[in-house]
C-alpha cells in the first residue's frame, strides 16, 4: 500500500508545481494542494510586482520539458517568455504556473480549494501513529487532513513535500516577535496593509493622499517605498515615513548597489536611496512599536515614548514558516531562522546573502520524519535570502531521492550572484520585488529596467542552480 500511495505536495507554485513536474517526468504518483482557487494564488496576491531574474532563470527544467513534449491530446505548443525579460508575479501565474497546472499529465492530479490542516502518520491498517510513537514509524504512511468545500478530507502519502510557503503567515509589527497590543484589531479596522500592496494601481485611492508608515528594510519595504515615492511626486500632499527598528546605516539599507549581479535588485536599493535624498522619504529611526491604537486615525505608540499618527501601515516585517499544521511530525529544526537544522547555518541572513548560500538538496532538507521535506521559501524559515531556483533544484534532488536515484539526489550544484554585500537589510525573497518605475505617459508600474536595455542576469544556470 505505502508504494502506491502519493507523494503528497503542498502548495501549487512554482516551487510545489516544480516538485510535480519532477516525480511525473519520473513516473511517481503525486497528488498536489493547492488551498487557493488555482495555481500560484499566493504570487496572484503581489502580481503587479515583477522578479529581479529574468524569465531565462525562473523556469524549472522538468516543468519546461513537460510543457515542450507534445501528447496525444497535447500539442506541446506552450511557449516560453522571451529570456531577456523581467516577469511580473501576473505574468509568472499567466504564461508559467497556469499552462503547467493545465497539462493534461498534471492537472488530474491538483486538488484547489485544498488547505491543509495537519500532517501526521497512520499504519497501512489504519492505526494511528502520533509523535510519539517509534515503532514502526519510518515505515508507516502519512496522513494529510484537509479542509475542503465540501468537508473535511484525510489522504493517504508515502511522502510528503511541504512547498506551502509563507506569504500567509507574516511577521507582527510588535516589537521582539510578537504582536504590538492592538495589532489584531488594526489589521480589522484596515490600518494596516498586506506586506506588499499596489499604490500606484489598484490601492491609489487608499494611499493618495494619505499618512503612510513603511516598516522592515527588505525588498518589500524597497518596494513599496519606491511607490509611494512616485505617488508621493503626483500627490505631495502623501506622507511617506520609513520606520526602521535601528539607526540608519547606507551601506546595510541600500544594498549592493551596481556590484549586484541582479541588475534590477541592485537598483532598487539605488532608487530608494534617491527617494530619501529628494526629501520623498522620510526616514525615522528606532521605531520599535508597542502597540497600535485604531481611532480616526492610527496611533503607533513606540517604546520610547513617540506617538506616530498615521493613516495607514505596511508590514514590510518579512514572513515566518507556519509549521502549526505540523506539530505532529518529529523536526529537526534549526532554533534561530526555523528552518531544517543543516540548512539553517547556510542561510543565516546575519552572515549569508542571497549569493553566498552554498549548494544544498535532499540530505540538508531531511528530518527525523523519513520522506517529509519542507522546500521552497518555508523551508528558508524566517531567513529572506532565498531565490526561487534554490527551490527547483531543491526538489529537483528530494525527487530523485524519492524515486530511488540517490547519485542524482546528492549531485547538488548551486550557483548564485552576489549581492555585492556579504550582509544586508535590504533582504527579503531575493527573486521578489523588483523596483518598480511608472511609466512615463500611463502612470503605469514597470520595472525600473524597462528604459534600458534588459538585464542579462549573470551566475544562474537553469537547473543546477535553478522559488
Amino acid at each position: 500500500m505505502k508504494q502506491s500511495s502519493p507523494v503528497v505536495v503542498i502548495g501549487a507554485g512554482p516551487i510545489g508545481l516544480a516538485a510535480a513536474a519532477h516525480l511525473i517526468e519520473r513516473n511517481q504518483a503525486v497528488r498536489v494542494l493547492e488551498a487557493g482557487a488555482s495555481a500560484g494564488a499566493a504570487m496572484q496576491d503581489w502580481g503587479h510586482i515583477k522578479l529581479f531574474s529574468t524569465w531565462k532563470y525562473n523556469i524549472d527544467d522538468a516543468s519546461r520539458r513537460l510543457l515542450e513534449t507534445a501528447t496525444e491530446t497535447y500539442a506541446g505548443d506552450w511557449q516560453a517568455p522571451r529570456e531577456t525579460r523581467l516577469p511580473t508575479g501576473a505574468d509568472m501565474v499567466a504564461d508559467y504556473l497556469e499552462p503547467l497546472a493545465a497539462h493534461p499529465a498534471l492537472a488530474p492530479h491538483i486538488s484547489y480549494n485544498h488547505r491543509v490542516t495537519h500532517v501526521t502518520r497512520v499504519r497501512e491498517d489504519g492505526g494511528g501513529v502520533d509523535k510519539t510513537r517509534t515503532a514502526g514509524r519510518a515505515e508507516s504512511l502519512f496522513l494529510v487532513r484537509t479542509q475542503t468545500p465540501s468537508g473535511v478530507e484525510d489522504i493517504v502519502a508515502r511522502a510528503v513535500i511541504d512547498a506551502s510557503g509563507t506569504w500567509h503567515s507574516p511577521n507582527p509589527v510588535g516589537r521582539s516577535g510578537i504582536e504590538a497590543i492592538g495589532e489584531a484589531a488594526a489589521y480589522e479596522a484596515g490600518f494596516v496593509t498586506t506586506p506588499l500592496p499596489d499604490p500606484l494601481g489598484a490601492d491609489l485611492e487608499r494611499f493618495a493622499g494619505k499618512t503612510v508608515l513603511v516598516l522592515g528594510a527588505g525588498h518589500s519595504a524597497a518596494n513599496s517605498l519606491i511607490s509611494l515615492g512616485h505617488l508621493r511626486q503626483k500627490h505631495p500632499e502623501t506622507t511617506v515615513l520609513w520606520g526602521l527598528r535601528g539607526v540608519a546605516n547606507p551601506v546595510r539599507l541600500y544594498g549592493g548597489g551596481i556590484a549586484d549581479e541582479l541588475p534590477a535588485r541592485g537598483q532598487l536599493g539605488t532608487s530608494l536611496r534617491r527617494f530619501v535624498e529628494l526629501g520623498d522619504i522620510t526616514i525615522l529611526e528606532n521605531v520599535s512599536v508597542t502597540a497600535l491604537e485604531a481611532g480616526e486615525r492610527l496611533s503607533v505608540k513606540l517604546a520610547d515614548g513617540r506617538v506616530l499618527e498615521v493613516d495607514l501601515v505596511v508590514p514590510a516585517t518579512g514572513f515566518r514558516p507556519n509549521l502549526q499544521m505540523l506539530s505532529e511530525l518529529r523536526l529537526d529544526m534549526d532554533l534561530t531562522v526555523e528552518a531544517p537544522r543543516e540548512l539553517g547555518p547556510l542561510i543565516d541572513p546575519e552572515f549569508h546573502s542571497c549569493g553566498t548560500v552554498k549548494a544544498h538538496g535532499e540530505r540538508a532538507l531531511s528530518h527525523p520524519e523519513n520522506d517529509f521535506y519542507i522546500v521552497g521559501m518555508k523551508s528558508y524559515g524566517r531567513a529572506p535570502t532565498f531565490l526561487m531556483a534554490t527551490g527547483y533544484e531543491q526538489v529537483r534532488s528530494i525527487v530523485a531521492a524519492l524515486s530511488g536515484d540517490r547519485a542524482a539526489a546528492d549531485a547538488v550544484k548551486l550557483e548564485l550572484p552576489q549581492t555585492g554585500v556579504c550582509s544586508t537589510d535590504l533582504g527579503g525573497s531575493c527573486d521578489a520585488p523588483a523596483p518598480t518605475e511608472p511609466d512615463s505617459e500611463t502612470g503605469a508600474a514597470s520595472s525600473s529596467c524597462c528604459s534600458s536595455p534588459e538585464p542579462v542576469t549573470i551566475g544562474l544556470r537553469p537547473r543546477t542552480l535553478n522559488d
